[in-house]
């Protein structure tokens, strides 16, 4: 059996104002992985590659080890559950039970006493027609729907979205919970920092169809640091040699900011230099994306 629960090989995808890919990239099994990147980057996309809901020009896609271009991919389906990040309007005028009873048909490990808990926890009434739902309670609907069938593999494409606080919460204890078995897989794409902070084992960085990096959550926020340094100690020139230097900036006060992604290095690097480090810190998530939007930019002019 293979270690990844998604596997994507060279895939491309290409459209007339977009391209995706290519794509490599190894969504490790047991672990919660989440794609991060600003909106049009190709996450959805991604998504609907990973279900073979749309196909590529090029490329290999495994999901559960098969690949997802054979013609008995049901199967392999059956064992997913996906939470797209906007619902299609067709069934709006269905009652949720009416769409409860289909779905259910087509996977055979469904289980009604997990789906009656789910909506008791998130407070939905499963009589009302899907277009009368208010955003968030639908989201919360169709939590519930995907989680009864005790899928291996979970695909959330912003799973938050119109969640209000308390019902935010509550969904991430539900995840916490079905990750705990320890065989099952999450790959979720979000724009919610503190919900990539709370959940993500692994963080993949997608910007303009490309994938820039794949790190581990630790690794990543203990390598991508901001050293405070004086400017009259030591030149601008001086650190633009710094380990993983990606941006020097006045900080006032006579101090240089140098933002750097290997800190570990860059630290060892100014105690060999004798520059002193006055102060340090760590970035966030949102800080790291905007550097690597910008990077990829300059990358795109030049």
């Amino acid at each position: 059996m293979t270690d990844h629960a998604v596997s994507l090989t060279e895939v491309e995808l290409r459209r007339t104002h977009f391209q995706l890919g290519p794509i490599q990239l190894e969504v490790p099994k047991g672990y919660v992985t989440a794609i991060v990147g600003p909106n049009g980057s190709g996450k959805s996309s991604t998504f609907k590659l990973i279900l073979d809901l749309i196909k590529p020009q090029k490329g290999e896609i495994k999901l559960l080890g098969k690949n997802i271009a054979e013609a008995d991919d049901w199967q392999t389906k059956a064992r997913v559950g996906f939470l797209p990040e906007l619902f299609s309007p067709h069934d709006d005028r269905l009652k949720a039970s009416s769409k409860t009873e289909f779905v259910k048909k087509w996977y055979p490990e469904w289980d009604v006493n997990r789906y009656q808990e789910l909506l008791r926890l998130f407070e939905v009434d499963d009589s009302i027609k899907l277009g009368k739902m208010s955003k968030g309670m639908r989201r919360k609907y169709e939590f519930a729907l995907i989680l009864s069938h005790h899928p291996e593999l979970l695909l959330l494409d912003e799973p938050s979205s119109g969640l209000d606080p308390l019902a935010w919460r509550t969904m991430i204890e539900v995840l916490h919970r079905y990750m705990e078995p320890g065989d099952r897989t999450i790959l979720m794409a979000s724009h919610i920092v503190e919900e990539v902070k709370r959940l993500a084992d692994y963080i993949v960085f997608m910007i303009h169809g490309r994938v820039l990096g794949v790190y581990e959550k630790d690794e990543l926020f203990g390598s991508w640091h901001a050293f405070y340094v004086h400017g009259e100690q030591v030149s601008r020139k001086r650190v633009q040699v710094m380990p993983g230097n990606c941006g020097i900036e006045e900080a006032g006060g006579g101090m240089l900011r140098v933002i750097t992604r290997m800190a570990p290095d860059a630290e060892e690097w100014c105690g060999q230099e004798g520059i002193t480090i006055t102060h340090r810190q760590a970035l966030q998530l949102d800080d790291i994306l905007a550097i690597l939007v910008e990077q990829e930019r300059t990358r795109l002019r030049s």
